[in-house]
């Protein structure tokens, strides 16, 4: 049974009531208080006070100091005047209706100032969010409008050439043109001239171009002789056109997969007691994703361990892992080899669009099974850049944004 304090002191005005209880040696952190508006309850054992007041007090406004061996409170009074007693004498079954309303008041303003803080904090998270979708949107548009006034700029540059180019080659015929005319005239008056000499001397004339003709048959080369000329294009690995491709994040895509092929990372001294089949990373992804259809995804996860011992390099070991460890409810291990993947995955390139999809759809599940409803949405947007026309990455990412909203509850 608990010993009483009665050794209290107490002092009022007409507004505040002002009272003081020695701790007895006891440790301020072992002090439990409970005060409402009619009950005041200090407990810090063996020791108790209690105090059934006279009149009733404001609860919210009350304040409790403790330190120095001795627990001091102001109690504002509802109203005012001068108590004659700090405590009044009630029966015990009044005693315990009073203890019983005054934890279930204390229990219900907990209650209150827990939603309270919850909301507060689902409305921060909203105005976050909010302002996050703004602030890209901005950008987005931004980044359109850049990309508007060069292609106008570049369709103006490509019309005042095109324009440039006409008035050239109209100058340049019309030089041609005259240039033909002057020629004609030139050419006229010599032939006038040898058609009199002719008239003059017919069977000189007639001689001459006999002559003429047997040189000109003398100076004709022998016809060629046919031949086949081969020719070979480099293949183009990656199906877009040229103009469309980025070739220098192409070729450092397929550099970083010719690298993977061949890089051992692992020390293979340590792994001579496997079979030559079982030291190939390749040969164990396959077994790991066989062992991840059959529903065994601890094996596929030792599968994809070795794997990884082997070559550190192949990005869809560590995105498959990840798959297992989302299996396996291993949260924290999914983000983090979901996270490697994608470090893998670069340059972004078409070839490896869909490993980077899955990557960032198993990383935001991850998240949002751990309740980090904004870091899964983001994976879910990267997701839908790669594939806006993914009817079931658009649903999922809709109903992340109404938990994080609060249109819906998270559960």
């Amino acid at each position: 049974m608990p010993l009483l304090v009665r050794d209290h002191t107490w002092t009022q005005t007409e507004t505040t009531v002002y009272l003081s209880i020695p701790l007895k040696g006891v440790k301020p952190a072992k002090v439990d208080v409970l005060c409402t508006d009619e009950f005041l309850k200090v407990s810090f054992p063996p020791f108790l006070f209690e105090a059934f007041l006279s009149e009733p007090v404001d609860d919210d406004k009350s304040v409790a100091k403790l330190g120095n061996g001795v627990a001091v409170f102001t109690l504002p009074k509802k109203k005012e005047g001068l108590w004659t007693h700090l405590s009044r004498d009630v029966d015990k079954a009044k005693q315990r209706e009073i203890r019983d309303e005054a934890i279930l008041k204390t229990q219900n303003k907990a209650a209150e100032n827990s939603k309270a803080k919850a909301a507060k904090i689902q409305q921060e998270k909203k105005y976050t969010l909010e302002t996050m979708m703004k602030l890209e949107e901005e950008e987005r548009v931004r980044i359109q409008t850049m990309k508007d006034e060069e292609c106008a700029r570049a369709t103006a540059e490509l019309e005042a050439w095109k324009e440039k180019q006409r008035k050239t080659a109209e100058e340049e015929e019309a030089r041609r043109r005259l240039q033909g005319t002057t020629t004609q005239v030139d050419k006229q008056v010599p032939k006038e001239r040898k058609l009199e000499k002719a008239a003059q001397n017919p069977s000189r004339t007639e001689g001459r171009i006999n002559s003429g003709k047997k040189d000109k048959q003398k100076d004709v080369p022998a016809p060629r002789s046919a031949g086949c000329i081969k020719i070979s294009f480099t293949p183009r690995v990656f199906p877009t056109a040229l103009r469309e491709s980025r070739v220098p994040e192409e070729e450092e895509w397929l550099r970083k997969q010719a690298e993977a092929r061949r890089m051992a990372s692992a020390d293979l001294a340590q792994l001579d007691d496997l079979k030559e089949e079982e030291k190939n990373p390749d040969w164990l992804k396959d077994k790991g994703d066989n062992f991840f259809r059959t529903g065994n995804y601890q094996a596929a996860v030792n599968a994809y361990d070795l794997a990884i011992k082997l070559n550190r390099r192949i990005p869809a070991l560590f995105s498959n892992r990840a798959a297992c460890h989302l299996k396996l409810r291993n949260l924290h291990k999914a983000i983090e080899d979901s996270s490697q993947a994608l470090e893998l995955l670069t340059p972004a390139v078409a070839d490896n669009a869909a490993a980077r999809l899955r990557a960032h759809v198993r990383r935001g599940t991850a998240f949002c099974e751990l309740e980090l409803f904004i870091e899964g949405l983001q994976d879910y947007q990267a997701a839908l850049k790669i594939d806006p026309n993914n009817q079931a990455l658009q649903a999922d990412a809709s109903k992340i944004r109404e938990i994080v909203q609060g249109t819906i509850p998270s559960s």
